[in-house]
């Protein structure tokens, strides 16, 4: 176990048991570092609020490091690869093709239901025997000590006084530590709604995922077992609430016409669940002895599914340095952090909301240009290899335990 040089020999705090959070908590376990991790919600397999009805679309790198901390097995047989993208834009002729086979790995992802990979999380989080486990609890207070921070912590049986020569924000977008810590963030509102439901395909999927761009933003079908897909659909802020309100009919019949007949005729939607889109990115990734991981540090636009993917590169990071220091808080490891972090996030970052700007508005003139850009990432290799290898999670400096299957 490592030797913490902290106020009181603590170990590294982790608030928010989401899928980053206890992600990160298990790979610090993995690594032999002693870690206590702050839930807001009980531990339920079954309902845990944190892990909603989402499908999630899991880059490569993802599933490397899921497996690499011991929690892909716990989650493997309830996913389905992804073999082949589709891109398009409605209206206009170009496309791309992204297919596993042509860059020699057997599935680009893997789509798997949030609530498996949550419920994933927890099967791992109890075999952990360096993890101290805090739920259902919640961060009320911090105060600066020399060398860490002194947190009070209310759970169940009262108010705790926890040291800790490092803390982690991973409370997600609305994050109480950044706030708590003083830094400031930037947002813009994409005055879109996200609707996310299964829903059934009349022909098969062949394991191809497709995303479809518009006017009106985008929409995504990602393939999940049993002819299955799960169906992501983007409208305007402005119409959101008119559209919670179709029934099912009438919403497959909006999901018809946005996404096409590809497919066939789409049916038996699922449970509807809205989100609204917002761009949140931290001013700073970093405090004294504090760090910001997922959605505390970047809430990004879910075009291109990059959320959580970003976010376990995020951990799986962090949880890499701590492992080789003495002093998991110390300003050296922290801003080397920062450092490796950069060039993913920036470029993610960069990514998700030029996609919104550039496939999703409407702007004539570039209608050409985008089919030309499409016809292009389909036709030169060399151009599509740089695209897949970082749809896949490969960018920048990633961490160490996502590149045991580096194609």
């Amino acid at each position: 176990m490592n030797a913490f040089a902290s106020p009181a020999g603590g170990s590294v705090l982790v608030i928010g048991g989401g899928l980053v959070g206890a992600s990160l908590a298990i790979a610090l376990d993995a690594a032999g570092v002693a870690a206590t991790l702050v839930e807001a919600a009980a531990p339920r397999t079954d309902a845990q609020p944190s892990y909603d009805e989402r499908n999630l679309a899991l880059a490569r790198a993802t599933v490397n490091g899921l497996e690499a901390i011991g929690v892909w097995r716990h989650a493997a047989a309830c996913a389905t690869p992804i073999r082949h993208i589709r891109v398009s834009r409605a209206d206009e002729f170009g496309s791309a093709r992204i297919d596993a086979e042509k860059h020699g790995v057997d599935a680009l992802g893997w789509t798997l239901p949030a609530r498996e990979l949550g419920a994933a999380l927890l099967h791992r989080l109890d075999e952990c025997t360096r993890l101290t486990r805090l739920a259902p609890a919640k961060l009320a207070s911090l105060q600066p000590l020399s060398g860490g921070w002194r947190a009070q912590v209310e759970a169940a049986d009262g108010t705790r006084s926890l040291d800790t020569p490092l803390l982690v924000g991973a409370d997600g977008t609305q994050s109480f530590v950044r706030a708590q810590l003083g830094i400031d963030t930037e947002r813009h509102d994409y005055r879109q709604t996200l609707f996310v439901c299964t829903v059934t395909a009349e022909r098969e999927h062949a394991n191809r995922a497709w995303e479809r761009f518009s006017d009106a933003g985008p929409v995504a079908l990602l393939p999940l077992a049993e002819r299955r897909c799960g169906l992501v659909l983007t409208v305007a802020a402005a119409e959101a609430e008119a559209v919670a309100t179709l029934d099912d009919a009438g919403f497959i019949a909006l999901a018809q016409r946005r996404f096409g007949w590809r497919l066939g005729r789409l049916s038996r939607p699922g449970k509807r669940h809205p989100y609204a889109i917002q761009r949140v990115a931290a001013n700073l990734l970093t405090a004294p002895h504090a760090v910001l991981v997922g959605n505390a540090a970047q809430t990004v636009h879910p075009i291109g599914a990059q959320g959580f993917n970003l976010g376990l590169r995020d951990a799986l990071t962090l949880a890499e340095l701590v492992a080789a220091a003495p002093d998991p808080g110390a300003p050296g490891l922290l801003a080397r952090y920062a450092a490796r972090r950069a060039p993913d996030r920036e470029g993610t970052m960069a990514m998700s909301h030029g996609l919104v700007q550039l496939a999703c508005l409407s702007q004539p003139l570039l209608a050409p240009l985008r089919s030309l850009a499409l016809l292009a990432c389909d036709r030169l290799p060399p151009l599509q290899r740089v695209l897949a290898r970082r749809g896949m999670g490969f960018r920048g400096e990633p961490p160490l335990a996502v590149l045991e299957r580096l194609p």
